[in-house]
């Protein structure tokens, strides 16, 4: 399942950026064990820090305000470009981290991680994932790794403050990203080591396109340049020059034949720190390059802890103060307000424009807020309003044990035989915003500025086909008395339906961690989640008044409403996925499907033969695979699981 002696170490990058860090003391203190279980550290993703919410700001916002919106969208102004693609959000997952996320290789699969994208692949259709960040430029392929591994790390000689290491990987990461879309409409992305453009290394780009196929989306060409120069990636550096480099591997992917397709390429993905989007734009970086892109990329994260987390002599942010910021539309506008010019740009060149990588804040987020309900609001929020703005998708980044923003998070491994994976808060942003949005390709969405414009009550409806469709109904004041509860009136002039249904992401607090619903189902607390919601859906139906044409809806302070006006909705009906995956199996749970090994040497597209170190269900075994072998099979594979042929599981799902 994971590679044993692996702990996740968090991102770090100054507020407009973010790469993984080794080699730190861990973002954790000690907890007490109990009967039979040792003594462990308290890892930041699972920090029990509960903050106190925010008080009320003075004069609170109208308890009752009113929305009047038109139902066809001809008649609405401002409505953003139609969102064509699965969901909104999608996942950045760090290069050196991918053993834990996804698994150890192509045969030891997460079933976790396959149940928590099987939910949004059920909502919008599929997901994408980006395999990337810094660690990407350093990033080398060899033929074989101990153990059969497929990642390493080894010393890249980076001086960096955050230590970024070259990654070892084998040809199986290929193998594993092609068995996931096999079973699952998994989507890629993946990156282009620029460490060295005068000898490129294509190799992830000829593998990638060989044997991802037409899962693959496109190829990273530089992740964030605009560091370059203050990593030391280069002496001096300009966007001119970023440019250059990039028309250089364009000369070389033309003469390479094993990458057939040329227009797949990302940029610039600047971190809009030392650099703007708009100082590519002004090298004629579009037109220059715009045969060969697939889209235009940017990253950024909206604040840092590197002051708290590395003692690097700067200003240490105190996450009980900065907690009100998160808490605001402001946040959620103020971020996309830079991006507004980089998108219209985006639209007149034909291409999408993709958030690719963010999260609550760089260096592992804050304790307390990245992983409170707040952070689910916030992302949403900053979803809605990136939608609003005419980006196409957002990545949300995932790292390792050692943040507090993950929207999942594997156990350590030493707790790997009695412990389930963790769910963060904004995981189910990810739910709602593909819910939102939907699988129709249509979906545009506007920002309504209702209640007076107030920051703490913002609102957004979405049409599709042309017709109101949904509208996102937040509250992010914080009052368990219910002084501060909503009442929203949604007033449509040419008639409203008898009923509209309402589902709620709902939690005690802004500060919550625990316990948030959505629909009346969760995913389960720290240590509790194998990807596959639990409980009764639950699906509120509020009686509209057709005569005045009025629908009235209340949310909770704290909380959150998506209103169906079309009460056929697939989505409606949605709780748990329909397609799951068992999580237990053999030796010990270590949370794998297990399939005969001689269906995998068929089933996906690559020989059996002298693979036995991957067959091993006991970390660093391979003789006890002969017997007993955990395995994330292809598609025919697949279906024997389907239908429980080879399935060991404690809870079998129907």
């Amino acid at each position: 399942m994971l590679a044993s002696a692996f702990l996740l170490l968090p991102s770090i990058v100054s507020t407009a950026r973010a790469v993984t860090v080794y080699g730190q003391i861990p973002l954790a203190q000690t907890a007490s064990g109990t009967s039979g279980i040792p003594t462990i550290p308290t890892l930041a993703a699972y920090d029990k820090t509960q903050l106190v919410p925010p008080a009320i700001v003075e004069p609170a916002p109208a308890n009752a305000y009113t929305l009047t919106l038109q139902d066809n969208a001809a008649a609405v102004d401002g409505l953003s470009i139609p969102h064509v693609g699965p969901g909104f959000w999608g996942f950045s997952l760090e290069m050196s981290v991918l053993n834990q996320v996804l698994g150890k290789n192509s045969s030891l699969i997460q079933v976790p991680f396959l149940n928590l994208m099987s939910n949004l692949i059920e909502r919008s259709g599929g997901v994408l994932i980006r395999i990337g960040g810094n660690t990407q430029e350093f990033a080398t392929m060899v033929p074989f790794l101990e153990g059969g591994k497929t990642f390493d790390k080894e010393d890249s000689g980076s001086t960096q403050t955050t230590k970024t290491p070259a990654v070892l990987y084998t040809i199986d990461m290929f193998y594993m990203a092609a068995n996931i879309s096999s079973m699952l409409n998994v989507k890629w992305f993946f990156g282009i080591p620029f460490n060295d453009s005068v000898n490129w290394r294509l190799t992830i780009a000829e593998e990638a396109q060989s044997i991802v196929g037409d899962n693959l989306i496109a190829l990273q060409a530089g992740n964030e340049p605009d560091f370059y120069e203050e990593f030391g990636r280069r002496q001096t550096y300009s966007p001119e020059m970023y440019t250059q480099e990039v028309e250089q591997l364009v000369a070389v992917i033309d003469a390479n034949d094993r990458i057939p397709i040329k227009n797949m390429l990302l940029g610039p993905s600047v971190a809009t720190g030392p650099w703007t989007p708009e100082q590519v734009w002004e090298t004629n970086f579009i037109e220059r390059l715009k045969d060969r892109l697939h889209a235009l990329t940017v990253e950024h994260y909206p604040n840092n802890n590197c002051a708290a987390a590395y003692n690097n002599g700067g200003r240490v942010v105190i996450p009980q103060e900065i907690f009100p910021e998160y808490l605001s539309h402001t946040a959620a506008v103020e971020l996309v307000r830079p991006y507004w010019n980089s998108a219209a740009l985006a639209v007149e060149a034909g291409k999408p424009l993709y958030m690719f990588e963010t999260n609550t804040a760089s260096c592992g987020g804050f304790a307390g807020v990245s992983d409170s309900y707040g952070a689910a609001l916030w992302a949403m929020d900053y979803g809605f309003q990136m939608a609003y703005a005419n980006f196409t998708h957002g990545m949300l980044h995932v790292g390792g044990q050692n943040v507090f923003y993950n929207p999942f998070t594997a156990p350590p491994t030493n707790q790997s035989s009695y412990n389930q994976w963790t769910a963060g808060a904004v995981y189910y942003s990810t739910v709602v915003l593909a819910e939102a949005f939907g699988k129709s390709n249509t979906s545009r969405i506007v920002d309504l500025l209702g209640n007076a414009g107030s920051v703490y009550t913002p609102s957004y409806a979405i049409y599709e086909q042309e017709k109101l469709s949904k509208v996102a109904l937040f509250n992010y004041m914080d009052d368990a008395s219910g002084a501060h509860d909503l009442s929203v009136t949604i007033s449509v002039p040419t008639g409203v339906p008898t009923t509209v249904e309402v589902k709620y992401l709902a939690a005690s607090s802004v500060s919550s961690k625990d316990n948030i619903t959505w629909a009346g189902q969760t995913l389960g607390n720290q240590y509790e989640v194998d990807g596959r919601f639990k409980g009764e859906l639950n699906v509120t139906t509020i009686n509209c008044d057709t005569v005045a044409s009025t629908c009235i809806i209340p949310i909770p302070a704290p909380g959150f409403a998506l209103v169906f006006f079309n009460n056929a909705a697939e989505q409606l009906t949605i709780g748990q996925a329909t397609q799951t995956f068992g999580t237990t199996a053999f030796s010990r749970g270590h949370n794998t499907a297990t399939v005969d090994p001689a269906v995998l040497q068929t089933s996906n597209g690559h020989s059996g033969a002298n693979r036995d170190s991957y067959r091993s269900t006991s970390l660093g075994s391979a003789s006890s695979a002969e017997k007993k072998v955990a395995m994330i099979p292809g598609v025919i594979a697949l279906f024997s699981v389907i239908v429980g042929s080879f399935w060991v599981a404690r809870n079998l799902v129907q």
